[in-house]
């Protein structure tokens, strides 16, 4: 079996004479067989072509109430009207700030930037002028946007480049990164509370900062171990250090208030992205009062032209009040977790080994792990070539989610338990491929 796919064929080859491998994200380029999508509607993308797939990458998490929703479509139709980009604050950047202090526990003020990169690089600045110091911790596995200062160890790194367990070595994942800003990034292994208290207290003085997703998303939704989260806040609370929360991945998808609700443990800091506004340009930095504070014009610097764009906030305010005011996420945890258990017994009957991470709206699984996965380590010893085949053999089917395990399936209010039924159908014919 295999698609049809000519006018996608053709698509892409114009697409490379113009841009660097046919793409405007390195996420996006799948080699010759790179899609090219031309129509989105609620739990499902169309190519050049016309195949049809039930959509679980969502643009790598936006899509939180499906494609083209028409009340967040017809909020920007209205918005739009009066003007999209002002040099002053308009009502809809105030409606969602003070929606987000609603929903969000721990965020008491908020500023809006255009990207999870925006957010986090911004975060970092904030944390940096609040502390007075420089260096800050993440960890292995974890991606906090394209900004130099994160760009080490994240979900591409070799097995072989991250060094030992005990002493990791930040490895850049991109030439193109200053050498003079290295060692400004410490990272530690996920869930390693040991190794976590031992570097914190080493190096404390230095450290303005650490930012951690509180469910890692880019290796496939692994859930932090019991303590762990509170443990960082802990450690923050000891030495001054800014606790940032990087909720760009579970803001508004796993909970209401996100991984702030979910887990019970307030960041200093959390940011914001992808699932605020239903895949319009929005992000946001929130937090406590007393950090936000630092910000200051003329002295702590956080900005730029299209930060609270009338599009990005129209779009945002539909999405959050329907998150917030309707069962929307109950939809998504309920069906989503039907998925996740579907696949697990087809993956099982098919005595396939494997381990399920993650959350009905965020989740992942890998085949034939070597241990179990509690960290990046663990996830490439994972069989991921294996994983990508069945991948490929689902689209086949007309399901799509992301051929690289570490990415997590994402999950919409759109998603239907036909479309759960279909895509377990699918996921028991396409196993045999890989047996």
């Amino acid at each position: 079996m295999s698609l049809t796919t000519p006018k996608t064929h053709a698509l892409f080859e114009r697409a490379k004479q113009v841009m660097p491998y046919g793409v405007t994200s390195n996420f996006r380029y799948w080699g010759d067989e790179t899609p090219v999508i031309t129509k989105g509607e609620g739990a499902y993308v169309w190519d050049a072509d016309g195949n049809k797939f039930i959509d679980y990458r969502l643009a790598f998490g936006p899509i939180i109430l499906g494609h083209a929703n028409k009340q967040v479509n017809d909020r920007i139709i209205q918005s739009i009207s009066n003007g999209t980009l002002f040099a002053h604050t308009h009502p809809l950047e105030i409606e969602v700030a003070e929606r987000i202090i609603r929903m969000c526990p721990g965020v008491e003020k908020v500023r809006f930037a255009n990207s999870g990169t925006e957010a986090t690089m911004h975060a970092l600045r904030i944390a940096r002028a609040h502390t007075g110091r420089e260096k800050f911790i993440k960890f292995e596995g974890d991606y906090h946007g394209f900004h130099d200062y994160v760009l080490f160890s994240t979900a591409t790194t070799p097995l072989g480049a991250l060094g030992s367990r005990r002493s990791p070595i930040s490895a850049p994942n991109t030439s193109g990164i200053p050498a003079a800003i290295r060692d400004l990034c410490i990272n530690v292994v996920y869930n390693d509370s040991e190794g976590l208290e031992r570097i914190v207290k080493d190096k404390w003085q230095d450290l303005a900062a650490i930012i951690v997703e509180p469910i890692a998303g880019n290796i496939g939704s692994i859930m932090p171990e019991k303590g762990f989260l509170e443990l960082i806040r802990k450690l923050c609370d000891e030495h001054g250090i800014v606790m940032i929360m990087d909720e760009v991945k579970t803001g508004f998808r796993i909970a209401k208030g996100g991984a702030t609700e979910y887990f019970g443990v307030k960041g200093d800091l959390m940011t914001y992205a992808k699932s605020i506004a239903n895949g319009y340009p929005l992000a946001a930095i929130g937090g406590s009062e007393k950090v936000m504070g630092t910000i200051e014009p003329g002295r702590v610097a956080q900005g730029g032209t299209y930060c609270g764009n009338g599009v990005g906030t129209a779009a945002a305010a539909a999405t959050l009040e329907i998150l917030e005011t309707t069962d929307a996420l109950e939809q998504i945890n309920q069906r989503g977790a039907r998925l996740m258990q579907g696949i697990g017994e087809v993956l099982t009957e098919a005595g396939i080994e494997h381990s399920l991470h993650g959350v009905p709206g965020m989740f992942s699984f890998f085949l034939d792990p070597q241990e179990k996965i509690r960290d990046y380590r663990g996830v490439l010893g994972a069989n991921l070539e294996r994983g990508e085949r069945l991948a490929a053999a689902m689209r086949e089917r007309g399901v799509e989610y992301e051929p690289d395990a570490r990415e997590p399936w994402f999950f919409s209010a759109a998603h239907s338990d036909q479309d759960v039924d279909e895509t377990l159908n699918a996921l028991n014919d396409a196993v045999k491929t890989i047996k």
